[in-house]
């Protein structure tokens, strides 16, 4: 794998702050808060460019804040899903991810992910285990996926730092024929002794530029002419090529 050389503190902790961002946890401890409400009076708005907008909000028994991203994607939903359903995707729209595949006996609603975080040198890399549940509804169209660290799914790397504590939200809510509106919440407690108020500053930035890659992504032509299958019931049963 290509290490990533940074010079200087400002380059150091962008690639800690990538780590930090995409690296999930899990919510069983009773120590460490799940995610917040999407709706929750507490979000403060902190940075807001064209059409993504960026929240956070302090969370108990933590020193790390939660962070919402909230954008009006130029993409149809179908477009989004396709990308999501890739197993590799991550390579392409989330920042400094620089390896992911799918493994284990997996279904589309309950699946299982690993991906790599490349870390500026010397920083090791930071690598993770991801159990991915993806639900929807045929009447509002509304796709919803919960990513969940399950370190223990996978043996460690000794070359690579396994981070076990992330929660992750993603909700996908088509607006017309060719847009859709995307919510992502998300909580990190990073493993290592990294100063809260330090990453609470920077955490902004990761989710910005991950969305707006997302949205030129799902753009390219391998994820066009896509569609959502729904069983009887309105349940998401697939993400398949339109002229299946």
């Amino acid at each position: 794998m290509t290490i990533t050389r940074a010079h200087g503190f400002k380059g150091m902790m962008a690639g800690l702050l990538t780590f930090l961002m995409f690296l999930p946890l899990p919510s069983l401890a009773s120590d460490h808060p799940s995610l917040p409400s999407e709706d929750a009076p507490e979000w403060s708005l902190r940075k807001e460019v064209d059409n993504i907008r960026i929240y956070t909000m302090d969370q108990s028994n933590s020193g790390f804040q939660a962070f919402k991203a909230v954008a009006d994607l130029d993409v149809p939903l179908e477009n989004l899903m396709a990308v999501m359903i890739n197993p590799e995707s991550c390579k392409e729209w989330v920042h400094n991810c620089t390896e992911s595949y799918a493994f284990g006996q997996g279904s589309f609603h309950d699946r299982y992910a690993y991906s790599v975080n490349d870390m500026p040198w010397p920083v090791t890399d930071r690598d993770y285990v991801l159990r991915i549940q993806t639900r929807g509804d045929a009447k509002t169209g509304e796709v919803v996926m919960d990513l969940n660290a399950v370190p223990d799914m996978r043996a460690e790397f000794k070359s690579r730092v396994r981070v076990d504590r992330s929660d992750t939200l993603y909700r996908f809510t088509p607006d017309g024929d060719d847009k859709t509106r995307m919510v992502w919440v998300q909580h990190t407690e990073p493993n290592g002794a990294l100063p809260g108020w330090l990453v609470n500053n920077l955490l902004v930035d990761i989710p910005m530029k991950s969305m707006q890659s997302l949205e030129a992504v799902a753009k390219e032509e391998k994820y066009q002419g896509h569609r959502l299958e729904w069983s009887e019931n309105g349940n998401l049963q697939a993400v398949v090529p339109a002229n299946r």
